[in-house]
């Protein structure tokens, strides 16, 4: 009877051991994925409230560019016309165009006179916007039919798949983005509702900026099934040491190790067993660095990435791709929110919460008007923005990607209609 005491009792210890250090190895594990938040803001906004613009201020190697077909005219002159009333039409930056088609004279015409500044109008080669040389063009099309009989989001438009692909990793070497630095992305049909009366680009070279950007939210995680994987498997191969953005874009494992590997062979898991969270930065807006991109840390990103076939074979968007390479190869300082732009993509519009409405004046009414803004909303981010009515809406990834970044989480912070 003492020999079977013993031996059940050393067993159950021995069970209660393990236990013990399968929880505490858990714990550990949540906590590796831990972002605290920083005492100070380490992102603040380039500026607060209406000041009157620097118009005889040295300007920064920039451009906006906007990739359109002709058909997209009536659109591509909203969002300029926007661009050019609330930002452009004080800075004159030139714009640059980009179409994997001949332009028509149209809307080289029509552009010429809304753009404040230089226009340049680019037709992009078909290396750069459609299928890498070694895919097999058929395999891909099927593919396609396939996604768009599956529901995947714009899966079975192929100029889609093309345009994804060249924002990841090719527009920077187009030949007419050679001579610049810096980028301001701007789609079709979007509206800006702020004025901007600084020059973002000039603040991000001063402040050491390299990605910024309005919008965080999730994935559609049906369009990118092995993406994380595969950019996973990247940074364990190049051995990338982990940042605070990689950490806040991982929902860390419940299971204890190592019965969390087992996870492994599900999407959106790395080797590990870990998930994306699916948050990303909406890419159809950003301001940041070609030299980045251009990097060859950057260039051997996409080209791995580009080797898997996921742009055609799955529905990979270069949002993501941005995404990740920003979470790779940056510091979270080094990315910038611009909380002080009101800005529309549909179906969303974001504003900042606690800048004054009001009509934008005509540039002559701007004159002389600096002191007169900054009394205006000299506590407030945002300058004369044109949409008064906020609510907050889903904010999580927000408070994510800024955790490493911002000392209190965003819900007050910012607004969504």
């Amino acid at each position: 009877m003492i020999r079977l005491y013993l031996w059940r009792s050393t067993r159950w210890r021995l069970v209660l051991v393990i236990l013990l250090g399968l929880i505490l190895e858990l714990l550990l594990h949540q906590y590796y994925y831990h972002v605290p938040r920083p005492s100070q803001h380490h992102d603040p906004p380039f500026q607060i409230g209406c000041k009157e613009p620097r118009t005889d201020a040295p300007r920064e190697n920039a451009t906006i560019v906007m990739l359109a077909q002709n058909a997209d005219l009536e659109q591509a002159l909203v969002s300029i016309q926007s661009l050019e009333d609330h930002f452009n039409r004080w800075f004159h930056y030139p714009v640059t165009f980009l179409n994997d088609q001949p332009w028509s004279e149209e809307f080289i015409s029509r552009m010429r006179k809304a753009v404040s500044g230089e226009t340049i109008f680019e037709v992009v080669p078909s290396e750069m916007f459609g299928y890498p040389g070694w895919m097999d063009r058929e395999d891909a099309k099927q593919s396609g039919l396939v996604q768009e009989a599956n529901g995947i989001h714009k899966g079975g438009l192929e100029s889609y798949h093309h345009m994804c692909r060249f924002y990841s990793g090719k527009f920077y070497d187009v030949e007419a983005l050679k001579s610049y630095r810096w980028y301001w992305r701007v789609e079709p049909h979007v509206q800006f509702t702020c004025s901007v009366t600084y020059d973002p680009f000039v603040e991000m070279a001063k402040t050491g900026k390299k990605y910024g950007y309005t919008v965080a939210l999730w994935e559609l995680d049906s369009t990118v099934p092995s993406l994380f994987r595969a950019v996973s498997d990247y940074k364990a191969e190049k051995r990338i040491k982990t940042t605070a953005l990689w950490k806040s874009m991982i929902r860390p494992s419940r299971i204890p190790w190592p019965l969390r590997k087992i996870w492994r062979f599900k999407q959106l898991h790395d080797a590990s067993g870990d998930e994306w969270n699916l948050c990303h930065f909406w890419s159809n807006f950003e301001i940041a660095d070609m030299d980045f991109f251009r990097s060859q840390e950057h260039r051997d990103f996409f080209e791995y990435l580009d080797r898997k076939g996921g742009f055609y074979f799955e529905r990979w968007g270069d949002a993501s791709i941005h995404a990740w390479a920003a979470a790779l190869l940056l510091q979270p300082h080094e990315l910038h929110y611009f909380q002080d732009f009101g800005y529309f993509h549909d179906p969303w519009r974001v504003a900042p919460a606690n800048a004054k409405g009001g009509q934008l004046p005509d540039s002559k009414a701007l004159s002389g008007r600096g002191k007169e803004w900054a009394e205006e909303s000299q506590n407030g981010v945002g300058c004369r923005c044109e949409h008064r009515e906020i609510r907050n809406f889903q904010n999580w990834c927000f408070n994510k990607v800024q955790r490493a970044t911002h000392p209190t989480p965003w819900p007050n912070k910012i607004g969504w209609q």
